[in-house]
């Protein structure tokens, strides 16, 4: 483990930055921060205290991630059209009841974080 508590190698991890850095650009360069800071806080029992808003994009992109790892690494066995699907779909319907982030937003983050996932996991 880091010192920050996050596991090397962890491909939440390394899906939701690259997906940040490909989102900054349409949700603003203050993401890959609050990336950085749920990263940080999902290797810890504590936020840091400078992140005051649980529900912020950083968060949501890598709660998004945890949550398509979960469901590409349960379908490992489809066929990467399908598995890209499948993910994509049971992500916006976990995300559609908790999620405060407008339709497109929330859409275009499920979109590249899938991408990020699949592409982590097939290299």
């Amino acid at each position: 483990m880091s010192e920050q508590g996050i596991v090397i190698g962890d491909p939440v991890s390394r899906s939701a930055r690259a997906a940040a850095r490909r989102l900054a650009t349409i949700l603003g360069p203050e993401l890959e921060a609050q990336v950085e800071a749920a990263l940080y806080a999902r290797g810890t029992n504590q936020r840091p205290n400078q992140y005051f808003d649980p529900t912020t994009l950083g968060s949501l992109l890598v709660s998004t991630a945890a949550l398509a790892w979960t469901v590409y690494k349960d379908l490992r066995n489809k066929p990467p059209k399908t598995a890209r699907e499948i993910v994509t779909r049971r992500v916006q319907v976990e995300l559609l009841a908790s999620d405060p982030t407008s339709p497109f937003d929330r859409d275009k983050i499920i979109e590249i974080v899938v991408e990020e996932i699949i592409k982590d996991a097939e290299e």
